[in-house]
C-alpha cells in the first residue's frame, strides 16, 4: 500500500518547527501530490498559548498568543490547489486531558468548533475532522470525550467525517522524554481487542474512521494488531486507516526519519490486512525532500524508486 495522507505537524511540542512560509508549504504540497497523497490533516489547531490561527475563544479563554500567519486558511487554500482533502485537528490544551479533566477540554473544544466552522467551514478543501485528544487504553472518559466533540462536529458540519488516532499500548510506548525505547511487558492482544471493542462501540455514530499509530508495537506483532483493529472497525461500522510512522521509534534519539525497510515492513503489514487507507505522521519532517532533516530526502528518493514513480515536480 501508498502513503495516501499525511498529518501536519505546525503545533508540536516534542519535534523542531521548520519556519517555513506559503512558498515553502506550496512546495511541500506539490511534492505531497507527487507522491498520491489527497489527503491532509492538521494534527492540532492549537497546543497550550501556541496556534494555527487567530482564534477569539482560545484567546480569550486560555489566554493563548496570535499568530503571525493563519495557517489553517493556509493549508486549505492550498489543499485545494492540490485537489486534496483537509481534516481540521482540535484543541490539545496539554493540562486538562492530560490531567483528567475532559469536562472543561470538551467544553473548550465545542466552542473552538463552532468558531472554526463559521469561520472556514464554506471552503471548498473542508472534507473533515480530527479529534487530537490521543489515547491507548481505557483509562481515562475517552467515550464520552470523542462521542460529545465527534457528534458536535458531525452536527454543525452536516455530518462531515471525523477520525481519531489513537497508539497501542505496547513495549515502545514511552514518553518522548524519555532515552529508553522500550519499557517491560505492553498490553497483550487479547487486552487492547476487549478494551477498544468497548472504546469503538461507544463512539460509533460519532466517530467514522479509527487510524491506530503503528509504532508502538514490535514489528513482528504488528500484522496480528492490525487485524484486530481492522476487525474491531468492521465490527462497529467505522473504515480502519493505519498511521504508518515515519520516523523511527528505535533510537534514542527522538525523533529521526526511519529506516525505509522498516516503513516497508509496516505498509505491508497494512497491505495484508487490508486496512482502507495509510496516512503518516508525518511527511513533511520525515519524508520530505524539503525536511530539515537530511535523511529524509533519502527516505523520499527510495519510497519513490520502490513505487516507481518519477521525482514529483517541487521536489
Amino acid at each position: 500500500m501508498r502513503i495516501t495522507g499525511t498529518f501536519i505537524d505546525e503545533i508540536s511540542h516534542d519535534i523542531p518547527h521548520q519556519n517555513w512560509g506559503e512558498e515553502e508549504w506550496d512546495r511541500d504540497f506539490m511534492s505531497m501530490s507527487g507522491i498520491g497523497i489527497d489527503t491532509v490533516i492538521l494534527i492540532r489547531c492549537g497546543y497550550r498559548r501556541w496556534l494555527t490561527y487567530p482564534s477569539s475563544v482560545l484567546t480569550e479563554r486560555e489566554g493563548c498568543y496570535r499568530p503571525s500567519l493563519d495557517l489553517v486558511r493556509l493549508f486549505l487554500d492550498l489543499a485545494g490547489r492540490h485537489g486534496m482533502t483537509f481534516y481540521f485537528g482540535t484543541y490539545d490544551s496539554g493540562r486538562d486531558w492530560q490531567e483528567g479533566a475532559a469536562r472543561r477540554e470538551v467544553d473548550l473544544n465545542l466552542r473552538v468548533i463552532d468558531e472554526v466552522w463559521a469561520r472556514y467551514g464554506e471552503h471548498p478543501a473542508f472534507g473533515g475532522w480530527y479529534l487530537s485528544q490521543e489515547c491507548s487504553r481505557r483509562t481515562r472518559p475517552v467515550v464520552g470525550l470523542y462521542a460529545r466533540m465527534g457528534g458536535h462536529c458531525k452536527a454543525v458540519s452536516g455530518d462531515l467525517p471525523v477520525f481519531i488516532s489513537p497508539w497501542m499500548d505496547g513495549i515502545k510506548s514511552v514518553s518522548s522524554r524519555e532515552s529508553a525505547v522500550q519499557k517491560t511487558g505492553g498490553v497483550t492482544l487479547a487486552q487492547h481487542e476487549r478494551e477498544w471493542d468497548e472504546i469503538i462501540e461507544g463512539i460509533s455514530g460519532s466517530v467514522d474512521i479509527v487510524a491506530f499509530q503503528d509504532g508502538h508495537v514490535d514489528y513482528h506483532e504488528l500484522p496480528d494488531f492490525l487485524a484486530v483493529n481492522r476487525s474491531l472497525a468492521d465490527r462497529h461500522g467505522l473504515a480502519s486507516w493505519s498511521n504508518c510512522e515515519s520516523f523511527d521509534r528505535d533510537m534514542p534519539i527522538k525523533f529521526l526519519p526511519i529506516k525505509f525497510d522498516k516503513l516497508l515492513t509496516k505498509l505491508e503489514a497494512a497491505r495484508v490486512v487490508g486496512v482502507d487507507k495509510v496516512i503518516t505522521f508525518e511527511f513533511s519532517h520525515f519524508m520530505s525532500p524539503h525536511s530539515s532533516y537530511l535523511q529524509a530526502r533519502g527516505l523520499f528518493n527510495r519510497y519513490c524508486e520502490h513505487f516507481g514513480i518519477d521525482s514529483p515536480s517541487g521536489a
